[in-house]
């Protein structure tokens, strides 16, 4: 059967499944290793050599003039994420974003962060994948060694403590810690800054 270009990433939309053993996943597969090649030349330089900024470019289609990212930094789905302006991600983040990753303006991480947007089915876990788009909205903040999993929204201004298992969406304004992550506490809107 013949697939049109971009069928895999309309089923990762809808949340899958997909099954890897069909010829419409090769796309897929062709972005991986092209993301994952780009990362590796990224992560290849050294760290004060700002040259390892043009890979990423490469990497997401987009000049990130606006954006900084530290190495080490893995990213198996370039296309699939979308980043706003004033995004800070430190050290050794991992995104995992077949199934769509945006981070809106002023978002910021520590190190050690960790995104999930695709899962294993239960009992084919070796051949078909669901999906679940994680948005983390403005000016959100995530501490060292955050994991947020498939399907989950941030809120914005939104504090996720660090260590935090996040399953399920984040308010706006919350603090949220723990495993898996709960509301601590609220912040003051009006306290807020642009």
């Amino acid at each position: 059967m013949e697939y049109e270009k971009g069928y895999v990433y309309r089923l990762m939309d809808q949340g899958g499944p997909t099954d890897n053993r069909e010829p419409y996943f090769k796309e897929a597969v062709e972005e991986m290793m092209r993301a994952r090649t780009l990362c590796a030349k990224a992560n290849a330089t050294l760290p004060d050599d700002p040259s390892y900024v043009r890979y990423l470019e490469e990497l997401f289609g987009r000049p990130l003039d606006d954006v900084r990212i530290l190495t080490p930094f893995l990213c198996d789905f370039g296309n699939r994420v979308k980043l706003g302006k004033g995004v800070f991600l430190n050290h050794s983040a991992i995104l995992s974003a077949s199934g769509g990753i945006e981070f809106e303006d002023g978002v910021m991480s520590a190190p050690g962060l960790r995104i999930a947007t695709i899962n294993h089915d239960m009992n084919e876990r070796h051949t078909k994948y669901t999906y679940g788009k994680v948005l983390v909205k403005k000016n959100a903040w995530l501490g060292m060694n955050v994991t947020i999993c498939p399907g989950v929204t941030i809120g914005e201004y939104a504090v996720v403590a660090a260590g935090a298992v996040v399953t399920k969406d984040v308010p706006d304004y919350a603090v949220v810690g723990g495993v898996p992550a709960k509301v601590i506490r609220f912040q003051n809107p009006e306290e807020q800054k642009e």
